[in-house]
């Protein structure tokens, strides 16, 4: 699905909910995003691709709020630049969109809303339920696969799965009706193949396609450029069974505002 069809499918969501036009908001962000999984075990905070996004939400409160949340990104990651030996022998590399749609509910810690509250700022914490897309390919030798169809560990997975974002932001007012966040938001996705590596080296390998251009035969279940081959059924990926991927964002936020907003 292209980029232009899922933005059309999530604007037919968010501007119906956007009409009602009481203390409902919107916004966009851009920004940054990451993984961690198989080919990064550690690094929380490795950012490898931009990412964008946009949400309508609606505050129920001056510190409740739920919304419908898109997100796009692109995340990858590479053996052969690894600073673990271990992992530059295995030389797998990967590449994926993520498109994400969510459900949030996010709480302000202090007494804030674009169009009312004490305070002109607050931190807030956030979390849900979504779902997202991905599609990951590797490339060898200029030659780029699209490997979930390679079947590399003789697994038959799906390019969709459930995810659960969670994260923590920042908000500031700088009028009644538009805001300014920030956002560091980390999702555990329910697959370990984000980046197509989630569990041990298969019986039989798995070739790429040989053609005049790439004469020389990849092995797509291990690529490795040492003599020595991996064992079948010897562990490809490491033990944890979750992939997550995350986003760090900057954006800003429209509230339509009713006459009467918040009556305590």
């Amino acid at each position: 699905m292209g980029i232009k069809k899922i933005l059309s499918v999530v604007l037919f969501f968010l501007l119906p909910w956007a009409a009602l036009a009481q203390t409902t908001e919107v916004g966009v962000n851009v920004g940054a995003s990451g993984y961690m999984g198989d080919l990064n075990t550690s690094n929380p905070f490795d950012f490898s691709g931009a990412a964008f996004g946009a949400y309508v939400k609606k505050n129920l409160n001056p510190y409740w709020g739920v919304g419908i949340y898109y997100e796009h990104g692109r995340v990858k990651a590479n053996d052969a630049t690894s600073s673990d030996a271990s992992f530059r022998s295995r030389n797998l590399n990967f590449t994926t969109p993520l498109n994400e749609l969510s459900l949030q509910v996010d709480f302000n810690f202090l007494d804030y809303f674009a169009g009312g509250g004490t305070k002109n700022f607050t931190p807030y914490i956030f979390t849900g339920v979504g779902g997202v897309l991905f599609n990951p390919k590797a490339t060898y030798q200029n030659q780029e696969y699209e490997l979930r169809y390679y079947h590399t560990e003789g697994v038959n997975y799906k390019n969709y799965a459930m995810s659960i974002p969670y994260g923590v932001g920042m908000k500031y007012r700088i009028s009644d009706h538009l805001g300014l966040f920030t956002q560091m938001g980390y999702r555990t996705a329910f697959t370990d193949y984000l980046d197509d590596v989630g569990d041990k080296y298969p019986v039989v390998s798995v070739y790429g396609k040989v053609d005049a251009a790439h004469p020389q035969e990849i092995n797509l279940s291990d690529p490795s450029q040492l003599l020595h081959t991996h064992n079948p059924g010897g562990q490809r990926g490491d033990y944890n069974k979750h992939d997550t991927y995350f986003f760090l964002h900057v954006g800003i936020s429209y509230t339509f505002l009713s006459d009467k907003c918040y009556a305590f």
